[in-house]
């Protein structure tokens, strides 16, 4: 059996893979080549680059697995490979740690204004250092705030975890049910369980000091638009590790730019990869390029995962 790794896998997983008799190419192949050489392979495995459409399943019978390292599929047609015939799998699991750290890198970033400091002082930092120190002196801590988590699957529970130890209250809210007690466990097998308070999306926009978005678009449509903008708190923030798209980026700007909300932290854009200028310009957005999965312990679980489910189809 042969399977191109096209985006790459971890050392790990692509040895699993060949201890058990696989063949494993990790030399990417462009997009616009895979329809004439993809064939020539049983599975396929992708992270975010490589893209899995319905005319490329269409001109690779031969594959009969798509796998791909990490949790939103949104590069792949998902429905129409399993309609013909093909399996597809993910890695749901593997980065929530990854992803849950990078949601509170981008808050403290925004409450100790580290994206500004960093863009502002090597432009003047040995030359208005004093007024540097002012501008950036109003910071508030974490600790006693309310974190509103919209969507609480693995990352938002991880989350939430991170969240009680820092002291924050949670505030969470899922489409479907949910069970609202997470296990925060520490050094020496201690053990101590916690509960969020579920509230609906309207009574989170409204109490949360800070809001971070764990779920996909529905419909294409953003989950929050200038009407959610308006909801929520004056000064409160909002962080987007999930997908792009899920956030309206004008209402976002918009918001920003009356004052309404403090800051923004975006690993995720409407138009990857090449992000609105606005966006990215903007002084109020602590901006991460897509790398919520990128920790080497992340990719590694990811290889790992990929390679025993991968393994687990064929050898069935």
């Amino acid at each position: 059996m042969k399977i191109l790794a096209n985006d790459g896998i971890d050392p790990i997983g692509k040895k699993m893979l060949e201890d058990a008799g696989f063949t494993v190419d990790t030399e990417t192949i462009p997009q616009d080549q895979l329809s004439s050489k993809l064939n020539a392979y049983d599975a396929v495995t992708v992270r975010s680059a490589t893209k899995i459409r319905k005319e490329l399943i269409d001109a690779c019978p031969n594959l009969k697995l798509i796998g791909r390292g990490g949790v939103g599929m949104d590069n792949i047609d998902v429905d129409y490979a399993k309609s013909v015939g093909k399996t597809v799998i993910n890695t749901p699991a593997a980065s929530s740690i990854s992803v849950a750290e990078l949601v509170f890198a981008h808050l403290f970033s925004g409450v100790r204004f580290l994206a500004q400091a960093n863009r502002a002082m090597p432009l003047t930092g040995d030359s208005n250092f004093n007024e540097l120190k002012k501008n950036y002196a109003k910071g508030v801590e974490l600790k006693g705030k309310t974190l509103g988590i919209l969507g609480f699957g693995r990352i938002g529970r991880e989350v939430a975890k991170i969240a009680f130890g820092l002291g924050m209250d949670v505030v969470a809210y899922d489409l479907f049910d949910f069970n609202p007690v997470v296990e925060l466990q520490f050094s020496g097998d201690i053990k101590l369980p916690l509960s969020v308070q579920v509230a609906s999306k309207e009574v989170l926009l409204q109490t949360a000091d800070f809001i971070t978005l764990h779920v996909p678009a529905i419909d294409g449509k953003p989950v929050i638009g200038a009407a959610e903008f308006a909801m929520m708190k004056k000064g409160a923030a909002i962080v987007n590790c999930a997908r792009g798209g899920v956030v309206d980026e004008q209402a976002l700007i918009t918001a920003l730019d009356q004052q309404h909300i403090s800051f923004a932290g975006l690993d995720v854009f409407d138009n990857e990869p090449v992000p609105s200028n606005n966006i990215l310009h903007h002084p109020k957005i602590s901006l991460t390029p897509h790398i919520g999965a990128a920790t080497n312990e992340a990719q590694e679980r990811i290889g790992v995962e990929l390679a025993s489910l991968i393994i687990q189809f064929f050898k069935q």
